[in-house]
């Protein structure tokens, strides 16, 4: 079962897409089900419907980040001094 916006659903119910960004600075993973039978483009050309959207009915997002280095900008440097 998935806790989702709708409540908790069944996995199968669902579909699951997990991305993972891992660079110098950072690495994410995220998981999204949106509902299987939803109208999204993306479904069918296999391309996302906008930069951050699969699909238009997304029920549950979670979203996992772990920094590699703190990035510190000057002006926060000189208030540390």
């Amino acid at each position: 079962m998935i806790t989702t916006t709708l409540g908790p659903l069944d996995e199968s119910l669902l579909i699951k897409r997990e991305n993972v960004i891992d660079n110098e600075n950072e690495c994410t993973s995220s998981v999204e089900y949106c509902l299987k039978g939803c109208n999204g483009q993306a479904h069918i050309t296999g391309q996302a419907d906008a930069e951050t959207h699969f699909c238009n009915q997304h029920v549950h997002r979670s979203v996992h980040v772990t920094l590699k280095r703190v990035a510190v900008s000057e002006g926060e440097v000189g208030i540390l001094r």
